[in-house]
C-alpha cells in the first residue's frame, strides 16, 4: 500500500521531479522475476543485497526475492504454487530435494535448456566439480544453477588441545588419531571431547564420500530411480560402532538431530564439533577461546576423496502445468544466473556469508583481496581444499535419491536409537536400509506412473 501511494505521488509530481518519475516508469517496464528462497536473516539480507546488485547492473529485468520459510517449507510452497498455476520463476531448493526436482517433469526448466534457449553462456568448467556435479544429470547436463554451497568440516578448541598436551596446530587426519585425542581430552578434564551436528550428513553421507564408498547403488542414484541404499557396509558399521562406544565411554556426546548440537562448541562444552563450514560465522561471533578448523578425518588405509556439498541451488519453474515462460522472463533468469557466477560476485558472496566460493575464479577473486591471510579468516580455505582433494568418482559426485528428505529422517532416527542404546549399530544400519529402500521403491513407482 505504501509503495502504491509513493508511486502515485511521484507521478503527480512529475512536473517537478520528472527524472525521478521517468526512472520509476522505466522500472515498471522491466520484466519482473519472482524468486522464492529459504534463507532467514542475516543470510536473507545478504541474498537481497546480491539481488539488488543485479537489479542495479541493468535496466531490463527486476528480480523480486521473497523469503518463504525453511527449505522444506519453500519446496512444499513451490510445488503447491505450480499446481495452482502460480509458481515463482525461481526457487531456491536444498540439495536433498535435487532428486525430487529432477523428476518434477514440466514443473521445471532445466538450466541447460534455459541457457540453450537464451544464448547465455556460463562456463561450468569453472565450477568446483563437487558443486557442479551435484546439480547435473547423469550425462553431465546442468539441471540447476549452483548457488549457496557448504560442506562439512571439523571445528576444534585449540585451548583444550593444549591443556590435553595435544598439538593445537594439527588436528588428527585419521579417525584412529581422533580416538586417541578424545582419550587425552577426557583425561585432561574435558567433559565433552566431541559432538556433532547434522549426524547423517556428517557420518553417513560425507563419511561415504570421503572414503570413496557408495551410499547407494546406481552411482548414488544418478544412474536411475531403481537405486538401493548401501549404508550397511563394514566401514560404516565400524564407524557407527566407534561412535556408540565413544558415547558409552564419555568421549562423544549425542547433541541431537539436525544442527541441535552446534551450540555445544562455541559455548566451550565440547572440544570438537563436526558440522557445516557455514557454521564459521557463529563460532567467530560467540567463541571465547582459540579455535581452528580442519578437514574431515578418514580411517587408516584409505585414500581421502573429495567431500560433497550441502546448501542449495536455483531452479527455474514454469508457472503452472499449462503455461510457459516468456522469452523475456527466460532471458532475465539466465542473465541473473550468469551474474551470480561472475568472479567478483561469487567471491564476495563467499566472503560475506561463509558459503563456499563455488567457482575457481570466485576463489581466486577472494584470495586476491588477501581475505585468507587475515587473522580472522585463517582456515577459511580449508573447505575449498577439501572439496578439491582426491580424484572425483561416482561416490563423491553427490546424492540423487528420490524421497531423500524422508530417507534422511529415517537414517537419523535409527542412528539416534543406536547412540541412545536402544539397538545395536548392526540393527540400526539394517533398519536404515530396509526403511530407506521402501521410500525409494515408492518414489520409483510414483515416477513411473504406477
Amino acid at each position: 500500500m505504501f509503495r502504491r501511494t509513493l508511486m502515485a505521488g511521484a507521478v503527480a509530481l512529475a512536473g517537478l521531479i520528472g527524472p525521478v518519475a521517468q526512472g520509476q516508469a522505466q522500472a515498471q517496464d522491466r520484466t519482473e522475476i519472482q524468486f522464492w528462497h529459504g534463507l532467514s536473516q542475516p543470510l536473507g539480507g545478504l541474498l537481497e543485497r546480491l539481488v539488488a546488485g543485479f537489479n542495479d547492473s541493468q535496466t531490463q529485468y527486476r528480480i523480486v526475492p521473497t523469503f518463504r520459510g525453511s527449505y522444506p517449507e519453500t519446496m512444499v510452497a513451490a510445488i503447491a504454487a505450480f499446481r495452482a498455476g502460480q509458481a515463482p520463476h525461481l526457487v531456491q531448493m536444498f540439495e536433498v530435494g535435487t532428486g525430487t526436482m529432477i523428476n518434477a517433469g514440466r514443473a521445471i526448466i532445466p538450466t541447460h535448456e534455459l541457457l540453450s534457449q537464451t544464448g547465455v553462456n556460463i562456463n561450468f568448467d569453472d565450477f568446483l566439480p563437487g558443486v557442479r556435479g551435484y546439480y547435473a544429470a547423469a550425462d553431465g547436463r546442468q539441471m540447476a544453477m549452483p548457488f549457496n554451497s557448504s560442506t562439512a568440516i571439523v571445528y576444534y578448541n585449540k585451548d583444550a588441545f593444549r591443556r590435553a598436551n595435544l598439538n593445537a596446530d594439527q588436528f588428527p587426519t585419521t579417525w584412529e588419531g581422533v580416538g586417541q585425542a578424545l582419550q587425552a581430552l577426557k583425561a585432561s578434564g574435558h567433559a565433552c571431547p566431541m559432538s556433532t551436528a547434522w549426524p547423517t550428513w556428517l557420518h553417513l553421507e560425507q563419511f561415504s564420500a570421503i572414503h570413496n564408498i557408495p551410499l547407494a547403488t546406481q552411482g548414488n542414484g544418478f544412474g536411475g530411480a531403481n537405486a538401493e541404499l548401501r549404508v550397511n557396509n563394514p566401514l560404516v558399521l565400524r564407524h557407527l560402532t566407534n561412535l556408540v562406544n565413544w558415547q558409552k565411554e564419555g568421549l562423544f556426546r549425542w547433541g541431537g538431530r539436525d544442527n541441535a548440537g552446534e551450540a555445544l562448541f562455541p559455548n566451550g562444552e565440547c572440544a570438537i564439533m563436526l558440522t557445516s563450514s557455514g557454521f564459521r560465522a557463529r563460532v567467530q561471533r560467540e567463541a571465547r577461546f582459540d579455535w581452528g578448523v580442519a578437514m574431515l578425518p578418514t580411517y587408516e588405509g584409505t585414500q581421502p576423496a573429495n567431500a560433497i556439498i550441502g546448501g542449495a541451488s536455483l531452479w527455474v519453474m514454469n508457472r503452472g502445468p499449462n503455461t510457459q515462460r516468456s522469452a523475456a522472463e527466460l532471458r532475465g533468469i539466465a542473465e541473473f544466473f550468469a551474474y551470480t557466477a561472475r568472479p567478483e560476485v561469487a567471491g564476495k558472496w563467499h566472503m560475506d556469508t561463509g558459503y563456499l566460493p563455488i567457482t575457481r575464479s570466485g576463489f581466486e577473486s577472494a584470495r586476491a583481496t588477501g581475505f585468507y591471510n587475515q587473522p580472522a579468516n585463517i582456515g577459511a580455505d580449508v573447505p575449498i581444499e577439501q572439496m578439491l582433494r582426491g580424484a572425483s568418482s561416482e561416490n563423491t559426485r553427490g546424492i540423487r535419491l528420490g524421497g531423500f528428505v524422508e530417507i534422511r529422517v529415517i537414517m537419523q532416527e535409527e542412528m539416534e536409537r543406536a547412540l541412545q542404546g536402544q539397538q545395536t549399530p548392526e540393527q540400526a544400519l539394517t533398519n536404515m536400509t530396509t526403511r530407506g529402500n521402501a521410500v525409494l521403491r515408492n518414489f520409483e513407482r510414483a515416477n513411473r506412473g504406477g
